[in-house]
């Protein structure tokens, strides 16, 4: 079983996806599964990023009471 990755280890997992556009292994044939496999991983940060907010919302509530 896979272990989940943490909200940090996907923003590395990701930078390092993105600057593997930038470096001298970039190859034209891999870019477009490597662009599909970094846009994937965004969007599952962006899902994390919005559950934090939501759940900082809730906490926010319940201490302003």
């Amino acid at each position: 079983m896979a272990e989940k990755m943490t909200l940090n280890q996907k923003i590395e997992k990701l930078d390092a996806e993105v600057e593997w556009f930038y470096s001298d292994e970039f190859k034209l044939e891999e870019a477009v599964d490597k662009y599909k496999a970094a846009t994937k991983l965004a969007k599952e940060i962006e899902k994390d990023l919005s559950e934090l907010k939501n759940e900082i919302e809730v906490l926010s509530e319940d201490f302003s009471k």
